[in-house]
């Protein structure tokens, strides 16, 4: 599962919080991202417990290298995008 090139995308739920704050902050910096939520797709939830030591970690951010990082901080999204 990868997230779209030039883009990243976020594994979210609809009543996760973090989630709702870092996608308001993504958008006001114009970060753009697929979102992808894991309560109505089986195989992304799988994923996101894959990469998270078998824990269902939402915001879970997927980069176009390949990397993933569960909640992470707006810096830090903009860190590994380099922007």
């Amino acid at each position: 599962m990868t997230g779209t090139t030039g883009t990243v995308t976020m594994y979210s739920t609809t009543w996760c919080g973090y989630c709702r704050r870092l996608k308001s902050q993504m958008e006001r910096e114009g970060i753009a991202y697929t979102e992808v939520n894991i309560e109505k797709d089986p195989e992304s939830a799988q994923f996101v417990e894959k990469v998270n030591n078998g824990n269902q970690l939402v915001p879970t951010v997927l980069f176009p290298d390949g990397s993933a990082l569960p909640n992470p901080s707006l810096a830090q999204v903009k860190a590994k995008l380099g922007v």
